[in-house]
């Protein structure tokens, strides 16, 4: 199970609806292996197949803490059936906006229907971290990132920001 490189924004294929899976086939699971090592090794609580360059609707999150044993949950398809009226307000990052963070406002619970790791049908209903970071990966598939939902304002200096931060990090082999 290798890791694969996250793209960083504003790479084009972030902003791509992905594709959806026909099948669940011995590629998708290796495919899936894989966004868990990339995750984790990130580290990170989320990962949308498209953050490292696949263009399918493949999900991976694990919001366990860490002092809590691994909880991976793999989400083929994945789409939000129903959203609360509440509202709340977090702190979110992204492993595609390197050391970007904001508060992002968004529905407090929702449902989500997707495929298991089987095929199966499942649905998953998720209120506080778990809701955040469901909503967060399935707008992934839609091309959607965090700061979209944010002010124009405020998502174009965050941008700067983070572009500021890539051209101030070595490039490979300038160790």
């Amino acid at each position: 199970m290798p890791t694969r490189p996250i793209l960083v924004a504003p790479h084009p294929l972030l902003k791509t609806p992905a594709a959806v899976v026909d099948a669940v086939d011995a590629g998708v699971h290796t495919l899936l292996d894989d966004m868990l090592e990339t995750m984790y090794d990130a580290p990170g609580i989320g990962l949308a197949a498209p953050q490292i360059g696949v263009s399918r609707r493949l999900v991976v999150l694990d919001v366990a803490g860490k002092d809590e044993p691994r909880s991976p949950l793999c989400l083929i398809n994945p789409e939000v059936e129903e959203r609360s009226t509440e509202r709340s307000v977090g702190e979110e990052g992204c492993l595609s906006l390197p050391e970007i963070f904001a508060d992002v406002e968004r529905p407090s619970a929702v449902t989500v229907r997707y495929l298991d790791r089987d095929g199966q049908s499942q649905t998953i209903t998720a209120n506080g971290l778990l809701a955040r970071c469901l909503q967060h990966e399935i707008d992934h598939l839609d091309g959607v990132l965090f700061v979209d939902h944010l002010s124009m304002l405020r998502r174009k200096m965050l941008l700067r920001k983070l572009a500021k931060l890539q051209r101030a990090k070595p490039q490979r082999g300038e160790d």
